[in-house]
């Protein structure tokens, strides 16, 4: 593969990104229009469609002030993983 032939391959993955950022924005405001909709409801039937928009509560370690308090603690459960990053500048 040629250097023009990547410098193609990017600028269409670039197009095609700004082109899925574009449907992905539309597909947000979308959703918030179908929950300004709800307002308060947690469900909604729409023909052959159930909708449901619930609050869901999660805990979370919150590793910053764990390392602050017993960083000794922290340290002992904390893993290291390597990626590779992919960037196009």
């Amino acid at each position: 593969m040629s250097t023009q032939d990547i410098e193609r391959k990017i600028k269409l993955l670039r197009e095609m990104q700004r082109m899925a950022e574009e449907a992905q924005a539309e597909a947000e405001a979308l959703k918030d229009e179908i929950k300004a909709f709800m307002g308060a409801s947690e469900e909604l039937r729409a023909g052959e469609y159930k909708i449901t928009w619930r609050t869901v509560e999660s805990a979370r370690v919150d590793t910053k002030a764990l390392a602050k308090a017993m960083p000794d603690v922290a340290a002992a459960f904390t893993r290291t993983s390597t990626v590779r990053r992919f960037c196009i500048a």
